[in-house]
């Protein structure tokens, strides 16, 4: 049967799929438009399939917190390049799926698109519209009953954070404003971690040796090595633990400064319980 441009700009709509490739579902489905709509979500199930081999290391991190701040989601969704990483069909796609994450809360990507046939089938479609390998690369969701969630994202999507605090009983506007400025902390300092004792005993180990050895080698006395180790364990401390951080935006302070300065304002207890950063492509996923 002869299908009409009427008819292929409609599937068009539905879709998203090019013209050509509308054309060609219909006239296959002899214009049955369900049957077309297989057919292309096939397609892009072949897509899939074809470039599995593929690298996706471009894409875009992307957040969603709760109105009253007690529930946030962050999850990095990649493609190949950074021309679909921009495009709206990739960046829809990225904000369901962070959605899908911050509904349904999931332990694992299994269980994200197993339990959520319109992600799975939304994922595949964008797939075969624009050609590239997609994968939703990782995910988290934090809960904070007690406290707030606070999260960033920087210019261009490609790097996000979310901070958990517990113990924000009173002052939470306040709060999340503090908590914005670590969350930009966290972005642009990459601690390891929140507090030192959090710092793996085998790292700090292996940075004394480090620190002894060099100080060895420059002459230095071997009574005063523990010493001098020390000192250096206390800068390591200084520049990788979020709460000992110079604060970027005052140098003056730290960022356990901040928080003491809101407790003693609020007669709280609030602390940073923890934080997640991602990073597009990072290797520790």
């Amino acid at each position: 049967m002869a299908i009409t441009a009427t008819q292929v700009n409609e599937l068009r709509k539905k879709t998203g799929a090019g013209m050509m490739d509308c054309k060609k579902a219909l006239t296959k489905a002899d214009g049955d438009f369900e049957k077309a709509i297989e057919i292309l979500r096939k397609k892009g199930a072949a897509v899939a399939a074809k470039r599995a081999e593929r690298t996706a290391n471009e894409g875009l991190v992307v957040i969603k917190i709760s109105d009253d701040r007690k529930t946030g989601a962050i999850a990095e969704i990649n493609c190949e390049t950074d021309f679909v990483a921009k495009s709206d069909d990739f960046i829809g796609l990225a904000d369901a799926v962070v959605q899908a994450v911050y509904n349904q809360k999931p332990a694992a990507k299994a269980d994200l698109l197993a339990n959520n046939s319109e992600l799975n089938n939304k994922v595949i479609e964008v797939m075969g519209k624009v050609g590239e390998k997609i994968e939703i690369s990782r995910f988290a969701v934090d809960l904070a009953p007690d406290g707030i969630i606070v999260g960033y994202i920087h210019p261009g999507s490609k790097l996000g954070v979310l901070v958990k605090f517990n113990g924000v009983t009173s002052g939470q506007d306040e709060m999340a404003e503090t908590g914005k400025d670590i969350a930009m902390q966290v972005a642009a300092m990459k601690p390891l971690c929140v507090y030192r004792e959090e710092v793996a005993k085998d790292l700090i180990e292996k940075e004394i040796d480090i620190y002894k050895e060099i100080a060895r080698k420059e002459g230095k006395p071997e009574q005063i090595l523990e010493k001098i180790a020390t000192g250096k364990i206390n800068k390591f401390y200084q520049e990788n633990c979020l709460v000992e951080q110079a604060f970027i935006k005052d140098n003056t302070k730290t960022v356990n400064d901040l928080l003491k300065e809101f407790n003693s304002k609020h007669s709280s207890n609030a602390r940073i319980a923890h934080f997640r950063r991602f990073h597009l492509g990072d290797e520790n996923k």
